[in-house]
């Protein structure tokens, strides 16, 4: 399938992470739903990951695609820890409600050789999370008044790494443009990953621009 002359010269914006699977995503959610009716902004359940790589604007997906498989083919599958749900990052001047997700020495080795590959610079400690909310203005007033503050003992298999696609400014929902199977030898998985990347579900980023 070949790529329209549209995304050929528009870069469109994606970033790398963990779809958290469906069961676990339910789960969270529900923790949230304590929020709902309030100026906090909820993530949607279908949409909700642990980030590894920032978004950038990227001029060749297929490329990105690449480099995804590649680094997958480099490590074994893992356990994911989702350890606790509050208020962060800053106790004092708090913007979301996040899931802390254990720091573990595999998930900090995938993120290093990712940000690596991809040419992203990330000068911000690595803090594992799950966002689920963000708030407005006045965030430590908001949590005081919907207090949220509670240990977790959740975990998954991660057997993928996934490049996602944001959407346009005033849009929502993320896209999974590509999903890399961790472990596979690279060949196999370009191949895969590239008979089932669909160019159409590519979203024209003009609006952000």
């Amino acid at each position: 399938m070949q790529m329209t002359d549209e995304f050929r010269t528009r870069p469109v914006r994606v970033f790398v992470g963990l779809r958290i699977g469906p069961e676990i995503a339910d789960q969270l959610a529900a923790l949230a739903d304590q929020l709902k009716g309030t100026r906090a902004r909820l993530v949607a359940t279908s949409d909700i990951h642990l980030t590894l790589v920032p978004p950038w604007q990227e001029a060749s997906p297929e490329r990105a695609v690449g480099r995804l498989c590649r680094v997958a083919s480099m490590f074994k599958p893992f356990l994911l820890s989702l350890c606790h749900i509050g208020y962060g990052p800053q106790p004092r001047r708090p913007n979301l409600l996040w899931v802390d997700c254990a720091a573990t020495d595999e998930l900090g080795a995938l993120r290093n050789s990712l940000v690596q590959a991809f040419g992203q610079e990330e000068t911000r400690p690595f803090r594992p999370h799950v966002t689920l909310a963000r708030l407005r203005e006045g965030g430590q007033n908001f949590a005081r008044r919907y207090p949220i503050d509670k240990d977790l003992d959740l975990a998954q298999s991660v057997q993928t790494i996934e490049l996602f696609q944001s959407p346009p400014a005033g849009a929502t929902g993320y896209r999974v443009l590509a999903s890399a199977e961790l472990g596979k030898p690279q060949a196999d998985t370009a191949a895969d990953t590239a008979s089932d990347f669909d160019h159409s579900r590519l979203i024209s980023n003009s609006s952000q621009e």
